[in-house]
């Protein structure tokens, strides 16, 4: 089987008319070494129905279905999305079949009856977080996950308490399942050439958290909104004042001197516990 090189990802966004664009976070990975590393470090099971977001030419698509696993690929530029089933039956005809390509923003898509078990994806920089996040929430069958992503953004998904870095996507994504670094990938891989360094980061789903998710959501957004502020002074207006703020933190267990990027999850989740209305989560 033969993935994409440099040269065919020129000349199939050539025969297709495709510029990337900024506006779609279009850099397309032409490195097989690369997407066959990604492949790797995802750590599918044979069984695992893939998603990806963002196939663009089909570069990551092909090292998919190279490995075996089945893959719904959603792709919110109509011509991508309409050209990746005939590229795939190009570079890897005995595989069409596991290909499965939706048309959509994979913000607002309908999977229909496709219950994917793993999110892998080149994503674009400017939604990765709000993407990830939004898949988790709204895709309950998926286990785990590869993503890659600005480098900083991974430094952020995967960062833990006490860290400079830590902050509302690392809690959130912390709320659905346990992230890891997978790796770095060099800019020279692209086209066109990002001025930003990418990282992979790994994911795998836990048990969902017993506690209100909107709730727990609108007291981490609260807390980081003056993450300079102590927590007492941060949760007032979601508590109702510092005094209220103080309550519930005592409450919890929390004491309220310290900051929201020294918490856990599970102390946002002790917190909004005792007070706040519920917000929509994000």
């Amino acid at each position: 089987m033969t993935l994409l090189g440099p040269a065919d990802v020129r000349q199939l966004a050539e025969r297709l008319g495709i510029r990337p664009t900024k506006q779609l976070g279009q850099n397309f990975v032409h490195d097989p070494n690369t997407v066959r590393r990604i492949v790797r470090a995802a750590e599918l099971a044979p069984d695992d129905v893939v998603l990806e977001v963002g196939p663009g030419l089909g570069s990551l698509t092909l090292a998919l279905l190279e490995a075996g696993n089945a893959v719904c690929a959603v792709e919110i530029d109509p011509p991508l999305a309409a050209a990746l089933p005939e590229t795939v039956r190009q570079y890897c005809p005995e595989q069409a079949g596991r290909l499965t390509v939706i048309a959509g923003d994979a913000l607002r898509v309908d999977l229909g009856g496709v219950k994917p078990t793993a999110l892998v994806a080149n994503l674009p920089y400017n939604v990765a977080v709000p993407v990830v996040l939004h898949l988790l929430a709204s895709v309950p069958s998926l286990r785990r996950g590869l993503v890659m992503v600005q480098k900083e953004v991974a430094d952020r998904l995967t960062a833990g308490p006490g860290s400079r870095v830590y902050g509302v996507p690392s809690v959130k994504l912390a709320w659905y399942a346990t992230a890891r670094q997978a790796g770095k990938v060099p800019a020279s891989v692209f086209w066109p050439v990002p001025n930003v360094e990418s990282g992979l980061v790994g994911f795998e789903t836990h048990e969902a958290v017993d506690a209100d998710r909107a709730k727990t959501f609108a007291v981490i957004d609260a807390a980081f909104a003056q993450r300079r502020k102590t927590l007492r002074a941060a949760l007032a207006g979601w508590a109702g004042g510092p005094v209220q703020a103080e309550r519930a933190l005592r409450a919890a267990g929390v004491d309220p001197g310290l900051r929201g990027e020294q918490l856990t999850v599970e102390d946002f989740t002790r917190i909004a516990s005792q007070r706040g209305p519920a917000n929509p989560p994000g």
